[in-house]
């Protein structure tokens, strides 16, 4: 049977998407039972196998062995004419025609099996990155700021001016978060205070850097504006309003003047063409690199 494969990647969230085109199956062919209210058998038997590694979807209602890897997945049927593969943070989701027997997904599953284990194994140690991260807030958290250690000092004695916060230098090398909270604040208030000193500094920072590039790109930016948003690090308008994640305070100055310079080459060129990357190399000439880093290392996370 021959197999058409289209690739997809959702750059935003990680997951990725391919579809293998099936024929319709013969008229004479059996339909299956709906998936609902009843567990399909497993297309061969694992018991017995060792897997060196385990993949499973939290809503996973099958599971196939993909070389030596036991993939527990998601499947749903759905009116679409081909099978969907997707893999995302939670794992392998399969969205299949009504016509495509089981066995027939499995297979579709094996025809690219190097290449759902390979992506899952990104995805997982993604995932593992993130929770290594995870902010523990209270007296003597550590956050990354401006790409190096920030520890979180309560210091209820003093108000630093109005500020909520004072950066200061403890020792060479370390730096302290000062925050004028008792030592048993809750958890959500000493992440609130610090995430509120964190965007007074983001949008210091960012308005220099906007200002520093917009001459040497020839561009006007006309206001700024902090986003919170999960996915995306910054936008550009027409009009010149930029919008910039104040999340980019954790990563080193290299990584905030890319996205910064990025935004405002969109001024220039409303796409991501060839001459857009080319206005954007003029200002910073390893954006690729920038560019990489800030995909595989996810910002801590903060709920």
């Amino acid at each position: 049977m021959q197999r058409l494969v289209q690739l997809a990647l959702d750059f935003w969230n990680g997951s990725q998407e391919i579809e293998p085109n099936r024929p319709p199956a013969p008229a004479h062919q059996a339909q299956e039972a709906p998936l609902k209210g009843a567990k399909p058998a497993p297309a061969e038997p694992l018991a017995g196998l060792l897997a060196p590694a385990v993949f499973r979807h939290p809503e996973a209602n099958r599971e196939v062995l993909l070389g030596e890897a036991c993939v527990a997945y998601r499947l749903a049927r759905a009116r679409r004419r081909s099978i969907g593969f997707t893999v995302g943070p939670e794992g392998l989701s399969v969205r299949a025609p009504a016509w495509v027997t089981l066995a027939g997904v499995d297979a579709a599953l094996r025809d690219k099996a190097a290449w759902i284990v390979r992506k899952l194994g990104e995805q997982q140690a993604r995932q593992q990155r993130l929770e290594s991260a995870r902010i523990q807030w209270g007296d003597g958290a550590v956050l990354p700021y401006l790409g190096e250690p920030l520890h979180v000092v309560l210091d209820p004695a003093h108000r630093f001016a109005g500020r909520g916060g004072a950066l200061v230098a403890s020792a060479p090398g370390v730096r302290e978060l000062h925050v004028a909270l008792p030592h048993g604040a809750a958890p959500a208030q000493v992440r609130d205070a610090v995430q509120a000193w964190l965007m007074r500094e983001a949008r210091q920072r960012f308005t220099e850097r906007l200002q520093h590039f917009a001459p040497l790109l020839d561009v006007r930016w006309t206001r700024l504006r902090l986003s919170s948003a999960q996915t995306r690090w910054g936008s550009a308008r027409a009009d010149g309003s930029i919008c910039l994640n104040w999340r980019l305070m954790h990563y080193r100055p290299a990584i905030i003047d890319y996205v910064v310079a990025h935004e405002l080459s969109h001024l220039r060129v409303m796409d991501h063409s060839p001459r857009f990357w080319d206005t954007v190399g003029t200002v910073v000439p390893d954006y690729a690199v920038l560019r990489a880093h800030l995909r595989e290392q996810p910002a801590p996370p903060w709920d």
